[in-house]
């Protein structure tokens, strides 16, 4: 592998989609800020992107960049992304770009006067390889060596870690260690311990472990909005309003409010309205947190006209969709937990669990 230039890059890759990858990118570029060195950041291709004034980025990229007010062009942040059909034309020769110049040429104006660039890659190692541009590949072409995310578990990280460190092998690419995500160390305090040991078996060093978060682990009401085909009675579908809990009202009310627990959303059949009642009933004073964060109304059942101003009273959120309980609880399960810049507890708790993880200023001196 040759160098690309004077500034000292990373290359974040994962053993799969929402392993924490986006989560350990924050908090390693939030290190780097506030340490005054002069920052940059990639995605060399990306998989699900926005349209930010007519040019297509990458959401991770277009994160950072307002984040950290970062001053590179999005097309160079995001120089390849996949629309839909790309790959079936990449393969069948309908698209003659040569993506990787077009992902060197990009690398090095974000590079320029740059101290480090923090290069994120898509899913596990091969993710790309269908277009020629796998995160192994991209990350030896970059000559940047490789932090692996995986997540929480014993026998599952340890696993696909080893396996994406084989591909990484294969293309002459250095692992510099791995982060494991999404770790219960309150009722597993010995997990770190069994990760280290356990990967070091293999070669690997465990860079640290970041502590399971329920805010991290669940969508804000915006996702539900936006992700879910329906249509909002009450309340707004708040960005920064995060789901605790999500409970299935299914049975008796009194029995259905022993479920609730702080910011829950409750997903019922609209015309349950005892249940819908019960949880009004549990709105507490302006500012408190609530027990009900929003209610979701299945079947397509819209209660009557006097619940609704009762909800709408009480500014819940409440969305009702036609599908039936058991699709809709498992759609709201799928859904993506993504973070967006306007996230900004999240994002301040996303910043201080990986510093706490890991020791940044020993990994940047191995970058």
């Amino acid at each position: 592998m040759g160098t690309r230039g004077s500034a000292r890059r990373v290359f974040l890759a994962a053993t799969g989609q929402n392993r924490g990858k986006t989560t350990t990118s924050l908090g390693l570029l939030a290190a780097i800020r506030d340490r005054h060195l002069r920052l940059g950041f990639m995605k060399p291709v990306g998989q699900r992107y926005l349209v930010v004034d007519g040019t297509r980025a990458d959401e991770d990229a277009v994160l950072m960049s307002e984040v950290f007010d970062l001053p590179d062009a999005l097309n160079d942040m995001s120089p390849v992304t996949l629309p839909r059909r790309f790959t079936t034309d990449f393969i069948m020769g309908r698209i003659g770009d040569d993506l990787e110049a077009q992902v060197r040429a990009a690398y090095d104006r974000v590079a320029e006067g740059k101290d480090i660039v923090v290069i994120e890659g898509t899913g596990h190692a091969g993710v790309g390889a269908v277009i020629g541009l796998s995160n192994a590949r991209a990350a030896a072409m970059l000559d940047a060596p490789v932090i692996i995310v995986s997540e929480g578990g014993v026998g599952r990280p340890i696993d696909e870690i080893v396996l994406n460190c084989a591909l990484f092998a294969a293309h002459g690419v250095r692992v510099i260690g791995a982060v494991v995500n999404k770790v219960d160390m309150v009722s597993h305090p010995d997990l770190p311990e069994i990760l280290a040991r356990g990967l070091a078996q293999h070669g690997v060093e465990l860079l640290g472990c970041i502590g399971y978060s329920e805010m991290l682990a669940n969508p804000s009401l915006e996702l539900i909005g936006t992700h879910l085909a329906g249509e909002l009675i009450s309340g707004e579908a708040t960005p920064g309003q995060t789901i605790g809990w999500v409970a299935i009202g299914a049975m008796q009310a009194g029995h259905a409010m022993e479920l609730l627990r702080d910011r829950t959303l409750l997903i019922t059949p609209g015309d349950r309205e005892d249940l819908i009642l019960a949880a009004i009933a549990t709105t507490g004073a302006a500012g408190a947190t609530p027990r009900v964060i929003g209610v979701i109304l299945t079947g397509g059942f819209r209660p009557s006209d006097t619940v609704v101003e009762k909800l709408r009273a009480g500014k819940i959120f409440t969305y009702l969709v036609a599908t039936d309980t058991y699709r809709t609880a498992q759609a709201v399960d799928e859904i993506l937990v993504k973070t967006h810049a306007s996230d900004v507890e999240k994002i301040e708790t996303i910043i201080r669990l990986v510093d706490g993880a890991l020791d940044m200023d020993a990994l940047l001196e191995r970058i």
